[in-house]
């Protein structure tokens, strides 16, 4: 089974976080909230107060498929300025280790250097932030072990884009028609 991490602090977008969890656990996948401060809880960029799975800083993330970024201010400032997480996605991203971010988050990668020579898209007011990156509108671009996307209006594209590397086209297109509104 494959095992991703998704990273939360507060002020995470609510939306962009959660739908890539809920459709990958859909789709069979570990998905792995996981808190950058000293505790569980997090609250949300809407004041949803939630609990993570685990906290950074006891968890081991040697068995990870993919790390994954949620948008959301003030939560992507703080995904940022934890060095602790972004000392990891520097070492997990060197070793070709999958990475994916979406809205605001995309500025973290830039500010990391991984979207250098890439195409990458992120939320409208943030793509000036993707320094050395080929930008686009796309809702999804994927370039090599980096997947950007727009933001929450693009967050189960983001989400099933995900799934189909991880799990192949076919589990992620079982999953788009599970969750299809037919009324």
């Amino acid at each position: 089974m494959s095992r991703v991490y998704i990273f939360l602090a507060d002020g995470f977008e609510d939306i962009e976080g959660l739908t890539v969890v809920d459709l990958m656990r859909r789709a069979g996948i570990e998905a792995v909230t996981v808190s950058i401060k000293e505790t569980r809880e997090i609250t949300t960029s809407h004041g949803i107060e939630m609990k993570t799975d685990r906290v950074f800083s006891e968890t081991d993330f040697s068995d990870a498929d993919m790390l994954v970024l949620p948008g959301g201010m003030p939560g992507t400032k703080y995904l940022g300025e934890y060095q602790p997480l972004t000392g990891l996605l520097t070492e997990y991203y060197a070793k070709g280790g999958k990475v994916a971010a979406i809205c605001a988050a995309p500025s973290v990668f830039a500010k990391l250097g991984f979207l250098k020579n890439r195409k990458a898209t992120s939320y409208p007011s943030f793509m000036d932030q993707l320094d050395g990156a080929e930008t686009c509108e796309d809702p999804v671009v994927v370039d090599g072990n980096v997947t950007t996307s727009r933001g929450l209006g693009t967050a189960v594209p983001f989400a099933l884009s995900l799934i189909a590397q991880l799990m192949g086209e076919e589990k992620a297109q079982e999953i788009a028609e599970s969750i299809v509104y037919r009324g």
